[in-house]
């Protein structure tokens, strides 16, 4: 339906605006269709309308929601040539889509980068990370992400705690599994399914590589 209406906007000869192209690309990311989006996208420079921010965060989530974590890294790369520095959004979308896609060197990259260009990482940011590098079987990589939350400001939740613990898990790590898990209560997170899964799964790897 936003396609068509941009559509119709050009053979009414009117002329689509920034606000326009936002709205169709947000419902082609929230569809899933991600080639449509950065058509969408491409097309603002031929109707001299600058990309915003906006435009290239809802352009970089629907590459992560279509598992196109190249082409979501390549959209991001080219926001600095449009006098736009990425914020936090676009990082987490970045990010996200590395996790998803199971490059774990490239989170971890980006989770970097955002530091050297001091834009504070989320809880989303770090968590996605994590989550990267327990996909990627980097327990200790993932550990070391979670231990930088507190200095960044960000409080752990369970999700990120999890991906930790998960990580624990696919390294056969059981003791750190269970100091996870048990410290949650301290810092006022309730284990839940996944988590206590995890922490299960790692003493349950490590018992079959002993025996």
């Amino acid at each position: 339906m936003a396609l068509e209406l941009l559509s119709g906007m050009r053979r009414q000869e009117v002329r689509p605006n920034e606000f326009s192209f936002n709205s169709a690309i947000s419902a082609c990311e929230k569809n899933g269709q991600w080639q449509y989006a950065l058509l969408v996208f491409s097309e603002m420079p031929t109707e001299r309308v600058t990309p915003s921010e906006v435009s290239f965060n809802a352009s970089i989530s629907a590459c992560e929601k279509g598992w196109q974590w190249e082409m979501a890294l390549y959209v991001l790369s080219q926001m600095p040539s449009f006098g736009i520095q990425p914020n936090d959004i676009s990082f987490s979308a970045g990010i996200s889509a590395c996790e998803k896609s199971g490059h774990w060197q490239m989170a971890i990259f980006l989770l970097s980068t955002m530091r050297s260009l001091r834009v504070a990482p989320s809880l989303i940011s770090f968590s996605a990370g994590i989550s990267a590098c327990e996909e990627g079987g980097q327990w200790r990589m993932a550990l070391h992400v979670l231990s930088q939350l507190p200095s960044a400001s960000a409080i752990p939740d369970e999700v990120s705690v999890g991906a930790g613990i998960s990580g624990c898990e696919k390294g056969s790590q059981w003791q750190m599994a269970a100091k996870l898990l048990f410290d949650m209560p301290a810092a006022r997170l309730w284990p839940n399914e996944v988590c206590f899964s995890a922490a299960i799964g790692a003493c349950d790897r490590a018992a079959a590589e002993v025996g």
